[in-house]
């Protein structure tokens, strides 16, 4: 299984707190160090986890070694022209202009998107795009049919 993380999942990472990610986190790294997952990272994640770390206090240090093993890590997926003439294409049907880029890196790399976000999940069903992202529930029940005393 090959999958690109949404931002949310790389933040506790450079030392911000994410609340109710303890049991997905814990199954995302079970998934990497078990190679039962591939792990992606976009460039736009890492903007926006920035900008967002940017705006509270932070340690450059713990921030350093996070992208480190982000960047030592996971492998990144790339947005390619079809992925940015897409997310234009329906920046105003969308409130998230991060959130398709992401939707169309996944879906121009073939591979899937976990996020949190229900409404950008819903809205790629509605584009016929519903099997690209997968939902916190998804990748946990995906984990306990490849190991059922998984969690």
């Amino acid at each position: 299984m090959k999958i690109l993380l949404d931002s949310t999942y790389f933040l506790p990472a450079v030392g911000v707190s994410v609340s109710n990610s303890e049991k997905i986190l814990e199954t995302l790294e079970w998934l990497r160090k078990s190679k039962k997952a591939e792990f992606y990272y976009s460039e736009f994640s890492i903007l926006e986890i920035i900008a967002k770390v940017a705006k509270m206090n932070y340690d450059e240090e713990v921030v350093a070694l996070g992208l480190q093993s982000i960047f030592e890590n996971l492998k990144e997926a790339k947005a390619g022209i079809k992925a940015y003439l897409m997310a234009l294409k329906l920046k105003s049907e969308f409130r998230d202009f991060i959130d398709l880029l992401l939707l169309f890196t996944a879906d121009e790399n073939g591979i899937k998107l976990l996020t949190r976000d229900r409404e950008l999940k819903e809205f790629a069903e509605k584009l016929g795009k519903g099997n690209v992202v997968l939902s916190e529930e998804e990748i946990c029940v995906e984990s306990k049919k490849i190991q059922p005393n998984w969690h």
